[in-house]
């Protein structure tokens, strides 16, 4: 997917209380800084580590940063679920795991307004990088991956949320 493409990508915006409020193109999006919708997908190794994505230097925000989590805004008409699911698999490859969790949290932070849905997969299998979105991938334990200074800030309360949850 081109930039132009993405930038005209139609996503769902929300009020402060995550109601529904139409949708708009992602450069609005990102431009107003709107509410929106968006997902992560926390994806953790049967040995606990951590898959870490760092991002590519054409992403719009944080490029080069790393994210501890998959996922993204969640596109106009678009459930979470179906959202993360397609995410997990245009970034990573995954596809056909059971998704767990579903809980939304409320991130505001550097023009960044969103209600994530968070999710998380234990995965041991091979990757597919999305070339455009994702440079590379390592996996780290928990405690380094939140140490990571360039991690963007949304995914570190994402596994943060996660790990919390889930007695990681």
């Amino acid at each position: 997917m081109t930039d132009v493409v993405i930038a005209d990508e139609q996503v769902q915006l929300v009020d402060s209380r995550n109601r529904p409020r139409g949708s708009t193109a992602r450069r609005t999006m990102r431009r107003l800084a709107c509410w929106h919708r968006a997902t992560y997908v926390v994806v953790r190794s049967r040995s606990g580590q951590i898959c870490v994505q760092q991002r590519t230097l054409q992403k719009e925000t944080y490029p080069g940063g790393f994210d501890l989590a998959a996922g993204g805004v969640v596109g106009a008409g678009e459930s979470s679920l179906p959202a993360a699911r397609r995410e997990l698999e245009e970034e990573l490859g995954i596809r056909g795991c059971r998704l767990e969790g579903g809980h939304t949290f409320r991130f505001a932070e550097d023009g960044l307004y969103a209600f994530g849905s968070l999710y998380w997969v234990h995965h041991d299998g091979p990757l597919r990088l999305q070339a455009s979105e994702v440079a590379a991938v390592r996996w780290l334990p928990l405690d380094e991956a939140l140490a990571l200074e360039m991690a963007t800030p949304d995914t570190r309360v994402a596994l943060t949320l996660a790990a919390r949850e889930n007695g990681w």
